[in-house]
């Protein structure tokens, strides 16, 4: 994917829906992610506004973010916010293509699993549960890996119930198979002799 880094500066919020957002519990427990976020688009300017003003109230104000340029097509340098702007920076190989990075010059730094926007809802409701799991050790990218096996598995399981409604394969049926006897073998009843008959 071809990437394009936007070095204007907008001076206006796009508008934005709200964010759909999963975050784990708070806890003593340290994880490799602190939630995951739906974004409705792979547009940065439009939906960052609406991520941050949910982790604004929450973590305290969000400075800076980090993306891997590998599924965003346009990166702005800087979005506006709720009352404060949001410098935008990204990495190639140090971050995983599938995290988000907040940073909070108050509170510290929080990773999110970003799950794609075209994602089907039963598949983001389980990555946003896994991503906010307490305690866990899977990446961003792992859990997407997991999430494409399960799909996987789910699309032959469906599969092998429609081929099991449609009948499955054909069945055999004795009164249908030809009689593979070879004639020289067979004695037809009328021509047995009156001697065999009586056997």
């Amino acid at each position: 994917m071809t990437v394009a880094i936007d070095r204007t500066t907008p001076r206006e919020r796009v508008p934005s829906p709200p964010a759909r957002l999963s975050l784990t519990p708070t806890s003593s427990v340290p994880g490799l992610l602190d939630g995951a976020w739906w974004p409705r688009s792979r547009d940065l300017l439009r939906e960052l506004p609406a991520l941050t003003d949910v982790l604004d109230a929450r973590w305290g104000r969000i400075t800076r973010v980090s993306v891997n340029p590998a599924h965003w097509p346009v990166i702005p340098r800087k979005v506006p916010a709720t009352g404060h702007t949001v410098n935008v920076g990204w990495f190639t190989d140090e971050q995983d293509p599938h995290k988000l990075i907040l940073l909070s010059y108050t509170t510290g730094r929080w990773d999110l699993l970003v799950i794609p926007p075209e994602t089907s809802a039963a598949a983001a409701a389980r990555l946003m549960a896994a991503a906010a799991t307490v305690g866990s050790l899977l990446t961003a990218s792992s859990l997407m890996a997991n999430e494409t096996a399960t799909r996987a598995a789910r699309a032959d399981l469906s599969r092998e119930e429609e081929w099991e409604t449609d009948g499955g394969p054909p069945q055999w049926r004795p009164e249908t198979e030809p009689d593979r006897t070879p004639e020289l073998h067979r004695t037809p009843e009328l021509h047995r002799t009156p001697e065999l008959q009586g056997r």
